[in-house]
């Protein structure tokens, strides 16, 4: 068991690393759930509303900086997301309505697939991509928004993790494409804080709260800073074996 300080210390530690990736690539955030439930053995309702309620802060400022970089496409954005405040809501009662288990066995497939998915999918930041004609339809836009964000909501994975790729799939420059995700995380966000706050222990969280916060607004401003510093498919690819590792340990001694 661990004692109170070393469990602050941990969840200060783990949201500063992860906001500072956050605010680099845009992936990551699905990190944080692992820790929670896998390492930390938070309840899940409780992982989930700490890890959306850190989502959400790192959405807010992380897509604040690429927009002051004209790194954002506001247009594509509120699509997006229009889709997304009722494909979270989906998502978080789904979680509800499923085990523990279930629920942690579906975020370490997912979190794996992440994983997996980064390691194959090369992208190259400087290349120049037709975009699709799909993203110049706002139905479809809305109806991937509200896809993207019941997988998220459910499994607890953040947002950029599945919106990023997809986006430089269809044929956005990966930087927007980072920012767009970060500001959308936001509104996958909202319902899910909510959502799983009211299924979770909220007297034991009040210093994980604060703490969590914490952590994620330092590493998010100091990671928004090294963005255009760091080598993208470098990082990419260190945060894919990390995530690899961990989720297979996690499926191979769930209970």
């Amino acid at each position: 068991m661990l004692t109170n300080s070393l469990l602050l210390t941990i969840v200060l530690s783990s949201n500063l690393i992860i906001g500072i990736l956050l605010g680099m690539s845009g992936i990551s955030g699905f990190l944080l759930p692992l820790i929670y439930v896998g390492f930390l053995e938070i309840p899940v309702h409780d992982a989930l509303a700490l890890s959306f309620l850190a989502f959400a802060v790192s959405g807010i400022l992380g897509a604040y900086s690429y927009w002051k970089s004209k790194n954002m496409d506001l247009k594509l954005a509120l699509f997006l997301s229009i889709g997304s405040l009722p494909g979270a809501f989906l998502g978080v009662q789904i979680n509800v309505l499923i085990s523990d288990y279930l629920a942690k066995l579906l975020l370490y497939i997912f979190i794996l697939l992440a994983g997996l998915s980064i390691i194959f999918k090369k992208n190259n930041e400087n290349a120049l991509i037709k975009k699709s004609k799909a993203l110049s339809h706002p139905f479809i836009v809305v109806i991937i928004g509200f896809l993207t964000a019941t997988i998220c909501a459910l499994t607890g994975a953040g947002g950029p993790i599945l919106l990023v790729p997809l986006l430089v799939n269809l044929g956005v420059n990966i930087r927007v494409a980072v920012g767009v995700s970060l500001l959308n995380s936001v509104f996958i966000a909202i319902p899910s804080i909510f959502g799983y706050f009211a299924y979770a222990n909220i007297d034991s969280m009040y210093g994980l709260v604060i703490t969590s916060l914490i952590g994620v607004t330092i590493g998010i401003l100091a990671g928004t800073r090294l963005a255009n510093k760091v080598p993208m498919n470098l990082l990419k690819i260190m945060i894919a074996i990390i995530t690899i590792l961990s989720s297979l340990y996690m499926l191979f001694t769930l209970k």
